[in-house]
């Protein structure tokens, strides 16, 4: 019993360990190809050699200059990207909690109607958003800035579909106890729901945060004019995927996000299965 529970853990280990390495293939070619020059690249595609180019590539890829009006560099692309993943992040939480507090502890009418009428805009595919919110932007002259690329992201129903079924499993006799105590509807969110809903906040901070990173067709859209408000999953499209340049930003743009993820892992887990502390 005890060598067949081994072996399954075993072969467990070696599944996952070959799955691991089966995603990393990609990201270990692009990087060992980035390090080649692009002469060597066009000419023979995807190396899975150590390349001469790495100190110049790497050395140069976040303060020199680069796109068409050369005033474009891949760090300030990245601080872009940063500002548009935190401010997407910390904008849908915090919508995200008001909207289910409202709908979970305020007596308004047609709370369920309401609720399953942001829920419906699930059902929606986000490319028959794009081109009303493109118009809004555009009336309102939003345009190559930041607060264009990151409002029109931030009305998503998941981030108050699931507090909203994470506060309703908060017993009563809590609001009730606050309320006794002399807590209003702001210090009772402050001081009691928000302790008890951190991992999920913070689950969702890194799920939206990595969303946000990674938004391509809405900052294609944003940007129209110059180079200066490029993220950096833009400055992949527009400086090139077969170049040595296009797949170190590729490397540099995965960096962000798989960090998020590796600190929040923890609290990531927690808040999906719907632990409180």
């Amino acid at each position: 019993m005890a060598s067949r529970r081994s072996t399954r853990t075993v072969v467990d280990h070696l599944v996952l360990i070959a799955g691991s390495l089966l995603m990393l293939l990609p990201v270990a070619a692009i990087f060992l190809t980035s390090t080649h020059q692009n002469s060597v690249i066009s000419q023979q595609g995807l190396q899975m050699s150590w390349g001469p180019e790495f100190s110049q590539v790497y050395g140069q890829v976040l303060t020199a200059n680069a796109g068409f009006s050369q005033t474009i560099t891949a760090g300030g692309m990245a601080l872009n990207s940063t500002i548009l993943a935190l401010g997407f992040a910390l904008g849908k939480c915090l919508l995200s909690i008001l909207s289910a507090y409202a709908l979970v502890y305020f007596r308004l009418r047609f709370a369920s109607f309401l609720f399953w009428v942001i829920f419906a805009s699930l059902l929606l595919p986000i490319e028959t958003r794009i081109l009303p919110s493109f118009m809004v932007v555009h009336t309102l002259g939003l345009l190559n800035s930041y607060t264009g690329l990151i409002v029109p992201l931030l009305a998503a129903a998941i981030g108050t579909f699931f507090f909203r079924q994470f506060f309703k499993s908060v017993p009563n006799e809590l609001h009730e106890a606050a309320r006794i105590d002399g807590a209003g509807p702001t210090r009772f969110l402050i001081d009691i729901l928000l302790p008890v809903s951190w991992p999920m906040v913070l689950a969702l901070f890194a799920v939206t945060f990595v969303q946000g990173w990674n938004q391509y067709l809405w900052p294609l859209m944003i940007t129209t004019t110059g180079e200066g408000n490029f993220t950096l999953v833009r400055g992949i499209e527009r400086f090139g995927t077969a170049t040595n340049y296009g797949m170190a930003l590729a490397i540099l743009a995965m960096l962000p996000p798989v960090m998020v993820v590796l600190i929040l892992q923890k609290w990531l887990i927690k808040g999906l299965v719907g632990e409180q502390n």
